[in-house]
């Protein structure tokens, strides 16, 4: 044995360290014990290398390390980047009866399937399908786990073994590495690109049909802009087409905007409520996008065709948890009152007034005197939804001392509740936009905190 090896500490001596004792006694201790020796079993294999050996105490201090994983997940954080569909954060916060509902379905039993006037089973699709119904005037409505299982689940159902007619400039990649193209190929269908990257007439799908084709598809550029010599068919257009071949026409609309978002000084982004309007067969939208609810994938449109999905055995596979219907049905009730402005947080966040935003970020910086200064900033949508759109909105922009953005901004995130800002010109920005007004008070104490340490 290597006499560098000879120093390194025992199991039972890095488990008498007051720290490590105290955590055997919150968490399981043979789970402790485990974490030691495995600590010790990477610094043996690195000190048989000529790597110095670790003290007891620092064995502790990385058994601490790992054992933070263990506590309640994710943690919540202040978005304080400007960024209001920031998917590394969780995109879209919840509203309060949203949050409420999805703890009432998770903290007792339920009717999810239950039918309490017959006392027989009932179906989870209900009521939400019911709302999707209301809010948007599809025949029917089905929710499944996300947008992209909505996608694959209608392709599967119905035109696998068959080909789909999609244009070149729309067989994309979203985040995640989610191809059309793959997609395409797992539901078991064969892509017929059609046109090309930058422009494509009704005409070009027209020519592709045959005999085989399952469906048209037509994808929204939710995630990034083609600006130029272009054209795209209308859905209307291609609504007309399908009709006239018999092939359903299937909208994959990606953000799941209910609400015109131009009357806030962005660019309109289509809505499913025109899809369903124009004809669609099939529209396909995320919850958890500009819709401002939970992570699910909803499904709209014609009775026969929804119908379809909900008895292929697919849906089974990627349908929605009882906790995210609860969430999703209260957002919808939301849009059914005509308060998603107030209610639903990105829209009260893409709806803040300019001056209500300048006023927080001056009583933000007011505490730290010449350490800080209010400028104008843009706050972005983000979260794959209108890309290149942003809002006038107001930051603090603070002077990280001689340490620098990148220690200042990382103190922020260390402080409880951690505080995520964005750095530009090498001072530290925070946008009060994308910052719940509860929230205002932990910002206040987070900067105090972090200057303190400059």
């Amino acid at each position: 044995m290597s006499s560098n090896l000879r120093h390194l500490p025992s199991v039972d001596r890095v488990l008498m360290d007051e720290r490590v004792r105290s955590l055997a006694q919150d968490l399981c201790g043979g789970a402790v014990t485990d974490l030691v020796r495995e600590s010790l079993g990477r610094a043996r294999a690195a000190a048989a290398l000529g790597a110095d050996v670790p003290s007891a105490a620092a064995v502790a201090e990385e058994v601490l390390a790992a054992a933070a994983a263990w506590r309640s997940w994710p943690r919540p954080v202040v978005n304080a980047t400007g960024v209001v569909l920031h998917t590394n954060l969780g995109r879209a916060p919840l509203s309060r009866a949203a949050v409420e509902a999805a703890a009432a379905a998770a903290g007792a039993y339920g009717d999810l399937e239950y039918d309490l006037k017959t006392g027989s089973r009932g179906s989870r699709q209900a009521v939400p399908a019911e709302l999707l119904r209301r809010v948007t005037g599809a025949e029917a409505a089905l929710v499944v786990n996300n947008n992209a299982s909505a996608v694959l689940l209608g392709l599967v159902a119905l035109a696998a073994g068959r080909q789909v007619v999609a244009s070149r400039g729309e067989a994309v990649e979203i985040g995640g590495g989610f191809r059309i193209p793959e997609v395409l190929a797992a539901s078991g269908a064969e892509l017929v690109e059609v046109g090309t990257t930058n422009r494509t007439y009704a005409r070009d799908y027209e020519a592709a049909i045959t005999a085989e084709t399952g469906a048209i598809l037509a994808v929204h550029a939710s995630n990034f802009r083609t600006v130029g010599f272009t054209h795209t068919p209308s859905i209307a257009e291609l609504v007309d087409l399908g009709a006239r071949s018999g092939v359903p026409v299937l909208h994959d609309l990606g953000s799941g905007c209910l609400v015109d978002a131009a009357a806030y000084g962005l660019a309109h982004e289509p809505m499913p409520q025109e899809s369903l309007a124009a004809g669609v067969d099939l529209a396909f939208f995320s919850a958890d996008k500009l819709l401002g609810g939970p992570q699910a994938g909803l499904i709209c449109g014609r009775r026969d065709a929804v119908g379809r999905l909900a008895r292929h055995p697919l849906a089974r596979a990627v349908r929605a948890d009882k906790m995210s219907l609860a969430a999703l049905g209260a957002t919808l009730i939301h849009y059914l009152r005509g308060e998603a402005e107030r209610e639903v947080p990105i829209w009260r966040m893409i709806s803040a007034a300019e001056e209500e935003i300048e006023a927080r970020a001056r009583r933000w910086a007011a505490p730290l005197g010449a350490g800080a200064e209010v400028v104008r900033a843009r706050s972005a949508v983000g979260g794959g939804s209108l890309p290149g759109e942003t809002l006038p909105s107001w930051a603090i922009s603070v002077d990280p001392g001689e340490r620098g953005a990148d220690a200042l901004a990382g103190r922020l995130r260390g402080c409880s509740p951690p505080v995520i800002g964005r750095i530009e010109a090498g001072r530290v920005l925070l946008d009060p936009r994308t910052v719940l007004t509860e929230q205002d008070t932990a910002v206040e104490a987070a900067l105090g905190a972090a200057m303190a340490g400059a």
